[in-house]
C-alpha cells in the first residue's frame, strides 16, 4: 500500500521528501515516523513496483532503498532509477558481501548503511547526502569550472564534455568531481575523501571511494588503467592531474 505520512501545508516551508522502500511494514512505518519528528515529509512503498508508481507522480528529495525487495531487487529498482531522475540514493543493505555492496554503489546509489541500523545514523547519512546534492544558498552563483576541455556547471548541476555534450552524473559522482576539482593536483587519501563527503572514516573493507572513481572515470573517458585525469597515488589515494580554471 502506498502511503503518505505527511503533507506540506500551503504556505509553509519546503522540507525535504523522502521515498522509503521496504518490504517490511515495521520498518517502513518506524522510519516514516522517525523522519517526520525530524522534520522530514515522508511517503513509503512496499515494493519496487509501487515506487516506481510514487517516483513517476512526483518529486523526491532522497530516496531510502532496501536491496532486498520481493519481485524485482532493490539494485534492478535503483538501474531503472537512474535511467529516469537524479534523485539521490542511501542503500540499506542485510547482505554481508563486499560485492553486494558494491553492485548499489555502481547502480550510483550515494551511500549505504548495514541492518541492523541505528536510526540516529540513517538521518545523519541521510542529511549529508541531502547536503551534497540538493543545498541550496542565497551566496552568489558559483563560476563553472573548466578543465582538460571538460566544464563543471555547479549551478545547472551539470558535466559538459570538450565537444560540448551533457554526461550525466549521479549526485554522488557530481560532488566527487567538485571536490577533486577545488583540490586538483593535491593527493587526498580514501579516507580524506570520505570525510570530505560522507564525514565518516574508511572502514579496512570500505572501497566507496575506489567504485565511485572507477565510475567517474568512465564518465570522464579516463582509462582506468592508464589514467591522466584522475590518477591513482600507490598507497596514497587519488589526484585529479589537471590545471582547473573558472569562469
Amino acid at each position: 500500500m502506498l502511503t503518505a505520512h505527511h503533507f506540506e501545508v500551503a504556505g509553509a516551508t519546503p522540507v525535504p521528501h523522502l521515498l522509503v522502500i521496504d518490504d517490511d511494514r515495521e520498518i517502513r512505518d518506524l522510519l516514516a515516523l522517525f523522519f517526520e519528528r525530524e522534520g522530514f515529509r515522508v511517503t513509503t512503498a512496499r515494493d519496487a513496483r509501487e515506487a516506481r508508481r510514487l517516483v513517476q507522480a512526483g518529486p523526491f528529495e532522497l530516496i531510502v532503498l532496501d536491496l532486498m525487495l520481493p519481485g524485482e531487487s532493490g539494485l534492478d529498482f535503483a538501474r531503472w532509477l537512474r535511467s529516469q531522475v537524479p534523485t539521490p540514493v542511501v542503500m540499506l543493505t542485510a547482505l554481508a558481501e563486499d560485492a553486494d555492496r558494491i553492485a548499489g554503489l555502481e547502480m550510483g546509489a550515494d551511500d549505504y548503511l548495514a541492518k541492523p541500523f541505528n536510526p540516529r545514523e540513517l538521518l545523519a547519512r541521510v542529511r549529508a547526502v541531502l547536503r551534497r546534492s540538493g543545498g541550496r544558498t542565497a551566496a552568489a552563483p558559483a563560476r563553472s569550472i573548466a578543465f582538460a576541455g571538460w566544464l563543471l556547471d555547479p549551478v545547472r548541476r551539470r558535466l559538459l564534455n570538450p565537444d560540448g555534450v551533457e554526461v550525466a552524473l549521479t549526485g554522488g559522482e557530481f560532488e566527487l568531481l567538485g571536490t577533486l576539482l577545488e583540490r586538483a593536483n593535491r593527493v587526498l587519501t580514501r579516507d580524506m575523501l570520505l570525510e570530505l563527503l560522507r564525514g565518516r572514516q574508511a572502514g579496512p573493507f570500505d572501497r566507496a571511494i575506489d567504485v565511485a572513481i572507477s565510475r567517474l572515470r568512465r564518465k570522464l573517458e579516463d582509462n582506468g588503467r592508464q589514467a591522466q585525469l584522475i590518477k591513482t597515488v600507490r598507497g596514497g589515494g587519488y589526484v585529479l592531474a589537471a590545471e582547473v580554471t573558472r569562469r
